[in-house]
């Protein structure tokens, strides 16, 4: 397992276990948010991200662990982290503000107070007059930034986004996005579950991959990238140059128009590759030694 963690955590899970009917979920599995950290948790499905975000909002005890806030445990305790759910799950009988305020209703807040501090938000998550809607009038988009909205009132400041930019169109999305950098910015904590790897890679400074209950990669993204070497090349020339990438021992991916997508061992077979171009005196249009993406992390582990 690659790790990589840093001081002074905002949240952390510490060797969280959980099994259901005799069957393991998660196993001793920790996780660091520290300030200006975005951390990503990937996994397929069935490999305990659900349970995981469960045990760290505090709706579920693990079994083992325990889960702190700013120092303080919260184990089992929910209120402290906000968990957004891949559906809005906004009451369709009340109105946006009656939604985005409930989880302070909830905690005794009188209703006037718990909306108008709802209110004071409604500009900066894009959704500025729509105080008196219902859901149903709202797009996609706008209701899934009210959820963001009603996440962050009902928590300390950190929240759990269960897959937020899923079904969502390219407008919104970007419109989404810009909603969670100024939340990140603001000093707010978030934990992300996602399928989509190039938002990840967009968003993301810390990763946490699951597979079969463990962790089997966390830590800061850039870090990982880097531990597995700069292994893709790509060569454009003009000319076929098959038989040189196979003396060299490189493995084709594939090939159009005599540019190559490779498979190297690491910078010193990709520079050799490209010193022998040169000695043959073989002009190159493009050589990109790169590390793996993250999408081939992930099918890795």
């Amino acid at each position: 397992m690659i790790t990589c963690q840093s001081d002074a955590a905002v949240l952390e899970a510490e060797h969280i276990t959980k099994s259901y009917d005799g069957r393991t979920i998660i196993r001793d599995i920790s996780i660091h948010l520290n300030q200006g950290e975005l951390v990503s948790l990937l996994g397929l499905s069935g490999s305990g991200k659900t349970t995981l975000f469960q045990v760290l909002s505090g709706l579920t005890s693990p079994d083992e662990g325990r889960v702190l806030l700013r120092g303080k445990e919260i184990t089992g305790q929910p209120g402290y982290v906000g968990y957004m759910l891949q559906k809005d799950l906004l009451l369709k009988h009340k109105k946006i503000i009656d939604n985005v305020s409930l989880p302070m209703v909830l905690k005794g807040v009188k209703k006037e107070e718990a909306r108008k501090e709802a209110k004071r938000y409604f500009a900066e998550f894009g959704i500025d007059g729509t105080e008196d809607f219902y859901p149903s009038r709202l797009s996609g988009g706008m209701r899934q930034r009210a959820a963001l909205l009603r996440t962050y009132l009902a928590a300390d400041g950190v929240a759990l986004l269960d897959e937020p930019f899923s079904g969502l169109d390219p407008v919104n999305t970007d419109i989404l996005k810009e909603v969670v950098r100024e939340q990140i910015a603001a000093g707010k904590y978030i934990i992300m579950s996602s399928h989509q790897m190039e938002v990840v890679e967009e968003f993301c400074t810390d990763i946490t991959i699951l597979n079969r209950s463990k962790a089997v990669v966390t830590g800061n993204l850039n870090e990982i990238k880097k531990s597995y070497g700069r292994v893709n090349l790509t060569v454009k020339v003009e000319q076929d140059i098959t038989d040189i990438i196979k003396q060299e021992g490189i493995t084709i991916l594939s090939e159009k128009e005599h540019e190559y997508r490779l498979k190297v061992t690491g910078d010193e077979q990709g520079n050799k590759l490209l010193s022998t171009l040169v000695a043959k005196n073989i002009p190159v249009v493009r050589f990109d030694l790169s590390e793996l993406s993250l999408h081939e992390i992930f099918v890795r582990e």
